[in-house]
């Protein structure tokens, strides 16, 4: 099991001060375990930028770089799993924030908010804010019923089916049906 190591928390902290000085906050700017755990088993850590098939760098667990070689990273490399983790944390409130934008109308637990980062951080804030799962949650669509039709629809990279995609989506539909007595959606209870 991967545990968030105590300098990420303390960045953790200074995001969520952030996000409370903000006011525009309602879900939870940072994730649970369970979904940290889902995104390390699916993005391997990569110390050194590594390019995709479709010529996009990653680094860390997952991280997309926005300039070539990584340059926008503030870190050496190799990097190390605990910038790694600091990296990961940023990615994670870019999407609790893209998700917070465009879903209105949802109760979801921690799990639930989870998942949908993780979905999120994988297929970017311009396909959230587009897709039918949002538009189904905001109906008032009931939130498993939705994931487990809605999420394993985004299983594909370049128009073709990716096996590692359709598990991990698999993944996300499991950890939202997985009960959570914690909130995190539309009032965050840590925030």
């Amino acid at each position: 099991m991967h545990f968030i190591s105590t300098t990420v928390f303390s960045v953790l902290a200074v995001i969520c001060s952030t996000a409370i000085s903000g006011a525009n906050a309602a879900g939870c700017s940072f994730v649970n375990q369970p979904t940290t755990d889902l995104i390390k088993g699916y993005d391997e850590f990569s110390a050194s930028p590594a390019t995709k098939p479709t010529g996009q760098s990653v680094i860390g667990y997952g991280h997309l770089c926005k300039k070539k070689g990584c340059t926008d990273v503030p870190y050496k490399f190799p990097l190390t799993t605990v910038n790694a983790e600091v990296i990961l944390v940023q990615d994670m409130e870019e999407a609790t924030t893209c998700l917070d934008s465009y879903i209105s109308n949802a109760n979801l637990n921690a799990n639930q908010w989870g998942a949908l980062a993780s979905w999120a951080f994988t297929v970017g804030c311009s396909s959230v804010s587009s897709s039918t799962l949002v538009q189904r949650l905001n109906s008032g669509d009931d939130p498993n019923t939705v994931a487990k039709q809605e999420l394993p629809k985004y299983n594909k990279d370049g128009g073709n089916e990716v096996l590692a995609l359709k598990r991990r989506r698999d993944a996300e539909v499991l950890l939202f049906q997985t009960p959570s007595s914690e909130a995190a959606f539309p009032h965050c209870p840590f925030d």
